[in-house]
């Protein structure tokens, strides 16, 4: 439904400018979805790439095949990070976010408080560092 279930970011200084700028990606990443068409339905994932560069921040996209979206914004001045690996720690969200939808005690929809996804999104965020 188009709204944040997780935001996370460093440092926090500037993290409504993080907020608008994750809001303004989803209607990106549904332009890119709704361009695709019908041919990319079928496949198991839809890793969307690099949604917009800005001068600041690179923007990524994914889609899961239950359109769950994921956006992940990267500091433009790190040309370390490959799309592979880009896609590979969008695999490693979506990993982490089946099995919080997993825990009968998580209501779908409710934003996302687990001790277990904190540590998995703060591992990835100091190996992008």
């Amino acid at each position: 439904q188009n709204y944040p279930l997780y935001i996370r970011s460093v440092p926090t200084e500037n993290e409504l400018k993080f907020h608008y700028t994750v809001h303004t990606s989803l209607d990106v990443v549904d332009e890119k979805i709704s361009a695709m068409g019908k041919a990319l339905v079928d496949q198991r994932e839809l890793y969307l790439g690099l949604l917009y560069p800005t001068e600041d921040y690179k923007v990524y996209g994914y889609v899961t095949n239950s359109k769950v979206k994921f956006v992940m914004v990267v500091d433009s001045s790190n040309t370390a990070l490959r799309d592979n690996e880009i896609r590979s720690m969008f695999r490693k969200l979506h990993n982490s976010y089946t099995d919080i939808m997993c825990n009968p005690f998580y209501n779908p929809g409710d934003r996302i408080h687990s001790r277990a996804f904190d540590n998995m999104v703060n591992s990835m965020m100091q190996q992008v560092c």
